[in-house]
């Protein structure tokens, strides 16, 4: 098993990798832009964002992305962002997810941007995965209706509490001093 930051050049492969993923989850009606992602949009969002993937000999068997407060699709809360997280189901109930998902966090997350949380959105109405990040720390936040098809509900989880206290800290100070926003 090796995790890397995906390049413009696993660009086929990732776009196979979210179309295989997401397919189940089209079938129930839910609509994710991965699932349907064309090439020129695979492409936009490796240039845009962070994106890491499990391979095993060479094959990408499951991926990552972050979305970045100061890209061109940021999450809604100022901090990085969950998405498009896939594996393939030939490797599916190996614990891949949970695994990159524990590298990402303190890799990327706490060691290198230092983030006090991190946020992600998935639709209410799926089935499984509610359950997964809740299992794994996440907790909701808040819920938004973007699409006609599904409620997006928001989940948090603290990474560093000191850090996440100081955010609030500063924040609330913001808002404060701004209460028209």
């Amino acid at each position: 098993m090796n995790i890397r930051e995906l390049t413009l050049a696993d660009a086929p492969q990732y776009q196979q990798l979210l179309h295989t993923a997401y397919r189940p989850v089209l079938e129930l009606g839910i609509h994710f832009a991965a699932a349907t992602a064309d090439f020129a949009a695979i492409e936009q969002h490796l240039r845009c964002n962070l994106v890491y993937g499990v391979f095993f000999q060479e094959q990408l068997a499951c991926s990552v992305s972050l979305r970045l407060p100061w890209g061109n699709h940021p999450g809604p809360f100022g901090v990085p962002h969950i998405g498009w997280f896939a594996t393939d189901p030939t490797f599916k109930r190996q614990g891949l997810a949970a695994k990159l998902l524990a590298w990402l966090e303190q890799h990327i997350l706490r060691e290198q941007l230092k983030v006090p949380f991190v946020t992600l959105g998935t639709a209410e109405n799926h089935p499984w995965l509610a359950q997964f990040y809740q299992s794994h720390g996440f907790e909701e936040i808040g819920r938004a209706n973007l699409t006609d098809d599904h409620t997006t509900v928001y989940y948090r989880k603290v990474l560093d509490k000191t850090l996440f206290q100081l955010y609030q800290q500063h924040h609330l100070k913001y808002e404060e001093k701004m209460p028209c926003l």
